[in-house]
């Protein structure tokens, strides 16, 4: 890990500190004589939720070769499994950690033409959730948080060497519902949007050193099955 992850890293577990700071703040402000972290307990329910998707990465296709006017990127779309787990410090205010990972095909689009290379990507992400609960068993949620994108396991196309895509940290907005079926179970529909630009660079045969912008700000679609422990 170079000095700029480790610095990530650090900022990222600060932040990460701050929303579970803030999120505690507010089942204190939010409290009552009976507190819904109670009223969960007394129900047999437990702070933690896991939920399991099926996840669409839909990503937006800009980017760029510095020095090479005209020049585009576009980047592969994919389906992936992904696994959430959430904690709920009140019935309204919760943070979940988002686990998955996926790969993304790199082509040159416009003055070049050409296939670049592949990249898996580790995208954890962190958010703060508000969930509605006035709706019986349809509670639907918004959310905002961190993204660490951490690019690992890159390969090249022919006519390319050395292709790094460096690791990036972003915001995350989200909106979301789970449809509970009982206490314990129910279905999850959840959508995402990460603001993802970062730098890239590679080696050519002919062209010699690259580098540029790669602006992906993936839409994660996902559906599945939650579970309230």
């Amino acid at each position: 890990m170079n000095m700029n992850d480790a610095r990530h890293l650090r900022w990222i577990t600060g932040v990460g500190a701050a929303l579970f700071a803030f999120g505690a703040a507010a089942a204190d402000l939010t409290s009552q004589p009976v507190t819904p972290v109670a009223e969960d307990a007394a129900a047999g329910l437990s702070p933690w939720q896991i939920r399991v998707r099926g996840l669409g990465v839909l990503t937006k296709d800009s980017g760029s070769i510095n020095g090479v006017p005209g020049s585009d990127l576009s980047y592969s779309d994919s389906l992936i499994p992904e696994l959430d787990i959430s904690y709920f410090f009140t019935d309204n205010i919760a943070a979940e950690l988002v686990l998955g990972t996926t790969y993304a095909n790199i082509k040159e689009d416009g003055a070049v033409g050409v296939p670049v290379g592949k990249a898996w990507l580790l995208p954890p992400t962190l958010t703060l959730q508000y969930h509605f609960t006035d709706f019986g068993a349809f509670k639907p949620y918004v959310g905002a948080g961190i993204n660490y994108s951490l690019f690992y396991n890159q390969s090249e196309k022919p006519g390319f060497h050395n292709l790094d895509v460096d690791n990036h940290v972003g915001a995350a907005l989200q909106v979301g519902f789970d449809y509970m079926v009982d206490e314990h179970w129910g279905v999850n529909f959840d959508v995402k949007k990460i603001f993802l630009e970062t730098d890239w660079k590679a080696d050519h045969d002919v062209l010699g050193p690259l580098s540029g912008k790669a602006k992906i700000d993936p839409w994660l679609i996902g559906a599945g099955v939650t579970y309230r422990f």
